[in-house]
């Protein structure tokens, strides 16, 4: 079998409440910083030393455990090649997908050579830690996780974790944390990180911060586990605009929290709109809420489709029969969702 990313069609127009992007834009500082780039600087290789500094000192980790990536798809390939780098040449490596998950763990797994093997989530999304553990074995050279998973946007236990990645010692965990800002839980605070050597995290500035269109993502972990990583990454992956853009983003504090907290208030608006209507979804801790449509996701889709908004149909994912996912962003963008819905419905 074979895996590839599904490449969703980009509306001309409309209301893009599919791909879980940032609803309001980035910070004004980001464009200020990016209108102040001159000619000399778009005709320069980067310089990643203020990025660097930046993002280090918005995660609270030490420089040598961060690795800027060209988006955090970059990274989730690197993680791909270092377990390859990492499995025998006689023997295909094995990578355990907790499903449904994010399209690119499978497909980057599979373009390196390597087998995927899907552990579904429970029936009602529950993560499924024993047969997580059950199903590691000797060719086991990576793990992927992610927390909050996408699109059910539910938690996985931190103790999980820690007895996923006891139980793999000889495997790469990569915990993608691409939504974690929407709800303040990560595993680089507290010392979280502390006795799972083999622990990799992913972050991306895409979501909170508004940097999708720019590309910028981070791995995060001891230097020895980034060390193959490192060797793999192009020596100018990210460009000059997301190098410029990242201290501005991290600077703008103020931008940040607002639009964390009008995704908590657009995820209450959907449960509230979900329980009147008597629709079947799942609270999440992510920047977006999955509902089930029963017999009707379909047509669910294009109704919204024809009134200018759009969701994604995640009906074909494992368990997620009838089920849509909508990015919760801005308040007023959730409320002509939910008008849209109201009318369809």
């Amino acid at each position: 079998m074979t895996y590839e990313y599904e490449r969703v069609l980009t509306p001309a127009s409309g209301l893009r409440l599919h791909l879980n992007e940032n609803t309001s834009g980035c910070s004004p500082a980001v464009i200020a910083a990016l209108q102040a780039l001159t000619r000399l600087d778009l005709a320069s290789y980067p310089d990643y030393d203020t990025a660097i500094a930046a993002c280090a000192a918005r995660l609270r980790v030490p420089a040598d455990w961060l690795l800027l990536t060209n988006g955090l798809d970059e990274g989730i390939f690197l993680a791909a090649l270092a377990a390859l780098r990492g499995s025998s040449a006689a023997t295909v490596f094995e990578a355990i997908v907790v499903v449904p998950a994010f399209d690119m763990y499978a497909a980057c797994t599979d373009a390196v050579g390597g087998r995927v093997v899907e552990i579904p989530l429970g029936r009602g999304f529950e993560f499924p830690l024993d047969a997580v553990i059950a199903a590691i074995g000797k060719r086991t050279r990576l793990i992927w996780l992610t927390n909050p998973n996408n699109p059910t946007g539910q938690i996985v236990p931190r103790d999980a974790i820690r007895r996923i990645s006891a139980a793999a010692s000889g495997a790469l965990v990569f915990v993608d944390e691409a939504y974690a800002d929407f709800c303040r839980e990560t595993l680089l605070e507290d010392d979280a990180l502390d006795g799972m050597p083999n622990v990799v995290v992913g972050r991306t500035f895409a979501k909170a911060y508004g940097l999708a269109g720019l590309r910028a993502g981070a791995l995060v972990g001891r230097p020895e586990s980034l060390a193959a990583m490192r060797r793999a990454i192009p020596p100018y992956s990210l460009n000059v605009c997301a190098a410029a853009a990242l201290p501005a983003a991290f600077g703008d504090i103020a931008y940040f929290d607002w639009y964390v907290d009008q995704v908590a208030q657009s995820r209450i608006m959907l449960y509230d709109f979900f329980e009147r209507r008597g629709v079947s979804y799942w609270k999440s801790a992510a920047n977006f809420v999955l509902a089930r449509f029963d017999g009707q996701p379909g047509r669910v889709v294009a109704g919204l489709a024809a009134r200018g908004v759009h969701v994604r149909d995640r009906s074909t994912d494992p368990g997620c029969a009838g089920c849509l996912r909508m990015t919760a962003g801005v308040t007023e963008h959730t409320q002509a969702l939910l008008a849209a819905l109201e009318e369809l419905l």
